[in-house]
């Protein structure tokens, strides 16, 4: 990352200087966003309203303090790649357990007493993505989120001890009116509300959220009637897959999910508990981490489960529940002014580790699209967009959970009696291989439409699919040599990304460059504020196909060389070369052949804010390039 552009500051560089509109104690009467709940999706939001100061952000908590432990632990490789854009990637990574296979045990045909180890799946493929699958509590991905929300401009801190009770939601162009109780530190309502006037509310309180419910939107969907025990456990076991994640289903005693945590030591353990009754919820419901740890070693047998600390458990149904709509839009003639995230909008199992990782998509999703709106780069319709993407890629999650924890709880297909049904060791090894695009969170697709163009040009970029996140590769930077993941430069600023393939003799790309730097209808020139720097909004990239020694920086084109910031240095970071070096460049790979980018004719690939691709283009259209960011940016005169 950068810093410095506007002067040097001792300490943390990471840490911005604050400003002067930071957050300060005490919920003031009128703000721009109020963000309801401090989980995943609540946080995401924070952290990224919180580069932007002069938008007045305050997020509240009805608990006491922060999350410490339980509830999800999966981040999928796509949720990886977008916290890398917080700067907060590489913290994970070094504390985190790394999923590198699933094992599937099944009943010994010989002894169907026994368990035996049937299969092994590699967790993710190769190219799917440059960063793994990861298992991380929940409490620390908050807090990592916490801790960039803080390191920002804003300062963002949550308020904690704030009950959402109710909202007005206007007609008009008026403000949406919160009231909201008060808890002290031990939890208990003290009498005292608060009103507060915002332009926009954001509910991420969870699956049984009251801004739902609020707004008349309703959770509609299947419970399978079908429970499973959760425990964080530390224990000793003789199992031999202890620390590999593990699917386990035995003959007649359930199954297990094994999924080994952060640290070593600490494995979660979710144990099959059978079909629920409307007789036996209750004791379900009731039973302690000792009798679900009793069932999990007749699963287990022969081998056994000592546990020495419970740090977390916890018995849930599984459902899948998908809202009616993710804002107040319905019956109102104007754009939505109150949205939900997160566990507020589906709710699922948690097999397939998905839950935290979509809602922090939702959340990256409507963020940079609040800023746009706010900071007047954008029209209010915009907002519009949020639930015509999100509803869809929620109802696949709900699909997918449906199948893979009917899949799951099926019993063990016995050869010998195949009558009566079951799943093979075959099959659900043959399911999680095939949905591996799915569980790393990258197979996303937005549909064409105001954000996402059509595939006329797509040939010219293969390997970035219009609708999907950008899929990274290596580059090397032409300032300093370095080679790098190019999606690792895109942070999580609210700005757009143009990154220019240069064509076989580079005269269209640097006739591309030269326009968007001056002509009145380059979208770059058209956004431009007075006292912006150049790449405010848009930021303009280059992938060259000359080797790094045969490039003279100081004859670019002046976009890649940039001079931004207080003091108006040059900025060394926008061109890079495909030209591979070490290993990759023995096998003649470079991101051109990796993401299928036309040598000949170059391409620009237009990212969105939170790096779905938005377009291919060629280097020569202007017309529809234009027309394009016409749809979505307001123009700054």
């Amino acid at each position: 990352m950068q810093f410095f552009a506007d002067g040097y500051h001792p300490g943390d560089p990471t840490i911005a200087p604050e400003h002067p509109q930071r957050w300060q104690p005490g919920l003031p009467a009128e703000i721009d966003v109020l963000i309801v709940g401090t989980g995943p999706a609540g946080l995401v939001l924070a952290a990224q309203l919180a580069r932007f100061p002069g938008i007045r952000t305050r997020i509240v908590e009805r608990r006491t303090g922060p999350l410490l432990r339980g509830q999800a632990d999966g981040v999928s490789c796509r949720s990886v790649e977008m916290l890398q854009a917080f700067g907060i990637a590489q913290k994970l990574l070094s504390e985190a357990y790394w999923v590198n296979e699933t094992i599937m045990w099944q009943p010994d045909p010989d002894d169907r007493r026994r368990i035996v180890r049937t299969s092994r799946v590699q967790d993710v493929a190769d190219g799917l993505s440059e960063m793994p699958h990861v298992i991380m509590n929940q409490a620390r991905v908050h807090d990592y989120l916490l801790e960039s929300a803080r390191a920002q401009p804003a300062r963002l801190e949550p308020d904690y001890g704030w009950e959402f009770v109710s909202l007005q939601s206007p007609d008009d162009d008026g403000p949406v009116l919160v009231t909201l109780a008060h808890r002290d530190d031990t939890g208990e309502a003290t009498g005292r509300t608060r009103t507060i006037r915002a332009r926009y509310v954001i509910g991420a309180d969870g699956a049984r959220s009251r801004v739902r419910t609020a707004i008349g939107r309703a959770l509609s969907g299947d419970a399978a009637n079908h429970a499973w025990g959760v425990m964080d456990v530390l224990a000793d076991s003789d199992f031999p897959d202890l620390r590999f994640k593990t699917m386990i289903q035995s003959d007649g005693h359930g199954s297990i999910l094994l999924i080994p945590r952060e640290g070593g030591r600490l494995v979660r353990v979710y144990v099959d508990l059978g079909t629920v009754t409307d007789e036996s919820r209750e004791r379900v419901r009731a039973m302690t981490a000792a009798e679900i740890t009793d069932i999990a070693n007749g699963v287990l047998h022969p081998y056994s489960l000592d546990v020495k600390q419970t740090v977390w458990s916890s018995v849930y149904e599984v459902a899948q529940r998908i809202a009616d709509g993710f804002d107040d839009a319905a019956g109102r003639d104007r754009a939505p002014r109150v949205f939900i995230a997160g566990d507020a909008c589906h709710t699922h199992s948690a097999k397939a580790g998905q839950g935290m990782n979509v809602s922090m998509q939702d959340a990256f999703n409507l963020g940079w699209k609040l800023a746009a709106v706010l900071e007047g780069r954008a029209d209010a319709s915009l907002l519009e967009t949020y639930d015509a993407e999100r509803r869809p890629i929620a109802q696949e999650l709900i699909d997918f959970d449906r199948e893979w924890s009917a899949m799951l709880a099926q019993p063990a297909q016995d050869p010998d009696h195949p009558e009566r049904g079951g799943v093979t060791a075959a099959e659900l090894a043959t399911y999680w291989a095939r949905q591996g695009r799915y569980t790393a969170g990258v197979a996303a697709r937005y549909a064409p439409g105001r954000l996402t163009g059509k595939g006329t040009h797509q040939h010219l970029a293969t390997g970035f699919e219009i609708g999907t996140r950008f899929h990274s590769a290596e580059v090397v930077r032409v300032g300093d040599g370095r080679l790098l993941q190019l999606g690792h430069t895109h942070e999580a600023d609210g700005r757009w990304r143009l990154y220019a393939f240069a064509d076989a003799g580079e005269q269209a790309l640097r006739a591309l460059l030269g326009w968007l730097r001056t002509d009145p209808s380059s979208p770059v020139v058209r956004t431009r504020r007075d006292g912006d720097d150049i790449d405010a909004l848009i930021d303009v990239r280059a992938i060259l196909q000359s080797p790094l020694h045969d490039v003279d920086f100081a004859g670019l084109p002046e976009i890649l060389r940039p001079r931004t910031g207080r003091l108006g240095l040059v900025d060394y970071e926008k061109a890079f070369t495909a030209a591979p070096t070490g290993s990759a460049a023995t096998a003649g790979i470079d991101i051109y052949g990796e993401r299928g980018v036309s040598r000949e004719a170059g391409a620009l690939v237009v990212v969105r804010p939170d790096q779905y691709v938005a377009h291919v283009l060629p280097l020569d259209a202007r017309g529809e390039l234009t027309g394009f960011f016409e749809g979505i940016l307001l123009s700054a005169s």
